[in-house]
């Protein structure tokens, strides 16, 4: 297991690819949506039924919402100004995988240019807000989502957690 462990942490490193979303027992998140709570900002991830929630500063609340709507600010929020970077240098975002390490997400970020793939660590919030700003998947472990994803029930036609 911990040898598996050590491969796997290697190829987020070095910009191995081992295989699909199904190979490594991942989950696509097939909608994104940003919330206000009484808590504060939180993205929602949703797959197969459940959601995992991510709360997020207001400043990336903002962003992600941007993203999904089309809506602009008047200046270039962080994510707007690292898209046009990466985009003016031919390189784009091609997926984000969202891990769960000591109660914190994690964020693995895979950015492709012409000639090779490297994956960074990021803060969760940021790489699914540059995910939405590519429109590349957002991949979660199926264990993630089954541990921290919330079962989301139909009551009147809207979704309630």
């Amino acid at each position: 297991m911990n040898k598996l462990i050590l491969i796997l942490v290697a190829g987020l490193v070095f910009g191995t690819s081992f295989g699909g979303a199904a190979e490594m027992g991942q989950v696509k998140i097939e909608n994104v949506q940003v919330r206000l709570t009484d808590h504060g900002h939180v993205v929602m991830l949703k797959a197969e039924g459940k959601v995992i929630p991510v709360f997020v500063d207001p400043t990336v609340a903002l962003s992600i919402h941007g993203a999904l709507s089309g809506e602009k600010t008047s200046r270039p929020l962080s994510h707007d100004l690292m898209h046009t970077i990466l985009t003016t240098m031919n390189a784009k975002v091609t997926q984000v995988v969202i891990t769960l390490h000591d109660g914190t997400y994690f964020g693995a970020l895979s950015v492709a240019t012409k000639d090779t793939t490297k994956v960074f660590d990021s803060r969760s919030s940021d790489a699914i807000a540059l995910a939405i700003h590519f429109k590349a998947p957002i991949l979660v472990g199926r264990d993630l989502l089954d541990s921290a994803g919330i079962s989301m029930k139909e009551q009147g036609g809207a979704e309630t957690l």
